[in-house]
């Protein structure tokens, strides 16, 4: 089509021609300087050049990983980061002699380059002097969380992915209002869209002192691209001695009943000891990204000695977009790689990405014993679960084990390795957990530990179904395709 205005012709047709070449070079230069994959760069490329306006929109929501976020921040972490922390840099001081000792008194739990893998991907400081607790579900968090609190007597930090408004956290808030009321310092942080309380709830909480936060809350245009990445992160610390991390938020889902498909099963730790020390870094760096608050003095960092403390190493390693090496990738990944006998892994979903998934394949096809429980359906929709169903045979094929839960709503988040090394916390088996949620976990070096967990693993087991290859490979075809369908959407489950 051609108009003509005065002595000038114009070809809108060629005009488009020229838009979108400029556009189409323009997108090929960001795609390959971001040096994904070649799968990954000709799968972005193919659906931005197909799909103009949505592969922008799309890209720009959840292809840019840690490129999408403002020098601002990076600089906060910076700061945070380099702020002196006598306690922390004792534990610093003493990572070598407590690494000597993990090689002498616990030989079969330690893996050399496991700890300096931790130690390096994600800044993790070893601890050593720690009584820590696995606890199941609801039943055994929230009373012993409870108790905590209120024996708090100089700060309550808590760093949650939801927090809703139930019997148990009606109780919570009175608790907490009560403690700021008597001058301890309580502060919170709860992922901005996960906050589903009442407006009477927050103005208690707020009225007393509770100085709680929405983490990551995107005000402004120019913030809008990191409203995918999530604070899915569970922690507590109590005056800076006592921490909890793992699977459990602050839910009425967690409580008997609450779950349309049944009891909910998790996991948690309670860590009384130096690990709580690394726990409350994390949420003082959290804070600090939130806030501009800096909370480093040596009131939240007490010094934690031996004492009556047992000597079980803890690291505890965390990942987000922003972080430099996907930390949850690579701590499954290694710890899969360097089992000689087993493999237990937890998890409600099973979406790994290519290099796990090999790992998993390449430990079960050299005779190591890997076995996977996981969630067979969700309460609302079915894709993650559903895809998950084609890795499944991915691994089956492999000599892997896969079991679905059959007693309610499956949530733990944990690995354990040759009866000797285990690790708990809040990273799912997933692409959204490895490269697009702040996430953490708990890293154990101790063979009593890992065989307590071992053994909730079993106990676990025999309340689940087998998957089994041979009858997937007999179900319906169309439900076999639906399902491979549902696996390209992985990247953004």
């Amino acid at each position: 089509m051609t108009f003509h205005l005065g002595s000038f012709a114009i070809n809108f047709g060629l005009l488009l021609w020229i838009a979108f070449t400029i556009y189409a070079l323009g997108v090929t230069v960001v795609i390959l300087m971001d040096n994904r994959t070649p799968q990954a760069s000709f799968a972005w490329l193919f659906l931005m050049l197909a799909l103009p306006l949505v592969g922008v929109v799309v890209y720009y929501f959840f292809g840019r990983g840690h490129k999408a976020f403002s020098s601002e921040e990076k600089l906060a972490r910076i700061g945070m980061q380099d702020a002196r922390i006598p306690e922390m840099d004792y534990l610093q001081d003493m990572e070598d002699e407590y690494i000597q000792r993990i090689a002498w008194e616990k030989p079969e739990s330690y893996r050399r380059r496991l700890l300096h893998l931790v130690r390096c991907n994600s800044a993790s400081t070893i601890t050593a002097y720690n009584d820590v607790e696995i606890l199941q579900n609801a039943s055994e968090k929230y009373p012993r969380l409870m108790e905590d609190i209120r024996n708090a007597h100089h700060s309550i930090h808590l760093l949650y992915y939801i927090w809703t408004e139930d019997e148990f956290t009606l109780s919570l808030k009175d608790v907490l209002v009560e403690k700021a009321r008597s001058g301890v310092k309580v502060r919170a942080l709860i992922d901005a869209a996960n906050f589903v309380v009442s407006q009477q709830y927050q103005d208690d909480l707020l009225s007393a002192g509770v100085d709680v936060r929405p983490y990551k809350v995107y005000r402004r245009l120019t913030q809008l691209h990191n409203v995918n990445y999530r604070s899915h992160r569970k922690i507590a610390v109590i005056d800076g001695k006592i921490g909890y991390i793992g699977g459990m938020n602050l839910d009425r889902e967690q409580l008997p009943g609450g779950h349309p498909l049944g009891d909910w099963r998790d996991t948690h730790l309670r860590i009384d000891g130096e690990a709580a020390l690394a726990l409350q870094s994390s949420f003082a760096i959290s804070w600090f990204n939130t806030t501009g608050e800096s909370i480093t003095s040596s009131d939240y960092f007490p010094p934690v000695r031996p004492g009556a403390r047992p000597f079980i190493p803890v690291q505890i390693t965390q990942s987000g977009p922003d972080s430099q090496w996907k930390a949850m990738q690579q701590l499954y990944f290694f710890m899969i790689m360097a089992a000689e006998k087993s493999v237990f892994i937890q998890s409600p979903f099973f979406i790994p990405d290519e290099g796990l998934l090999d790992a998993i394949k390449a430990a079960a096809l050299s005779g190591v014993d890997v076995r996977i429980i996981c969630t067979p359906r969700g309460a609302f929709y079915q894709v993650p679960y559903r895809a998950a169903y084609t890795y499944y045979a991915d691994v089956a094929r492999a000599g892997a084990r896969v079991y679905l839960y059959d007693r309610g709503y499956f949530h733990p988040k944990t690995i354990t390795i040759d009866s000797a090394v285990c690790a708990i916390g809040t990273a799912n088996i997933d692409i959204r957990s490895f490269y697009l949620n702040y996430e953490a976990m708990a890293v154990i070096y101790d063979r009593t530990m890992a065989r307590e967990l071992e053994a909730d693993f079993m106990e676990d087991q025999r309340n689940s179904i087998e998957w089994r290859l041979d009858e997937y490979e007999r179900s319906p075809g169309w439900r076999r395709l639906l399902d491979s369908v549902y696996r390209l959407t992985s990247p953004i489950l």
